[in-house]
């Protein structure tokens, strides 16, 4: 029997995977990963977070993406299942950007966003 592999619930750019191994490498500390994650904010209702991990929880989803660890916290997965993550370089701006397919609203500078809930039948 062929085990199909499990689809990344986030995957990063060639850009985005560059400026995190960058960010890493001038940590103050030897982090395990990056953790990715949602709250409640930002003008559209949820904002992503980004903060690096120190250890890995017992619950994380846990991606290995073109030499990144991206670690996910179980009550975020839902929303960001799909996402790809890049990072933009603009003359007066840079930042990391989420290109996620389950929003279906985003404020206006790309910081925070809005999910509807599924309809149960």
């Amino acid at each position: 029997m062929t085990v199909r592999e499990r689809p990344k619930a986030v995957t990063l750019t060639e850009r985005a995977a560059e400026r995190v191994k960058s960010i890493m490498s001038s940590a103050e500390q030897n982090y395990v990963g990056v953790r990715i994650g949602v709250e409640k904010g930002g003008c559209a209702g949820m904002a992503y977070t980004m903060d690096y991990a120190e250890e890995i929880a017992p619950l994380d989803e846990v991606i290995e993406d073109k030499g990144v660890r991206i670690l996910i916290d179980p009550k975020a997965i839902l929303f960001l299942i799909g996402t790809e993550m890049d990072w933009e370089q603009e003359k007066f701006s840079s930042g990391f950007k989420f290109n996620n397919p389950n929003a279906v609203d985003a404020c206006g500078c790309g910081e925070s966003f809005t999910i509807t809930p599924a309809v149960r039948n």
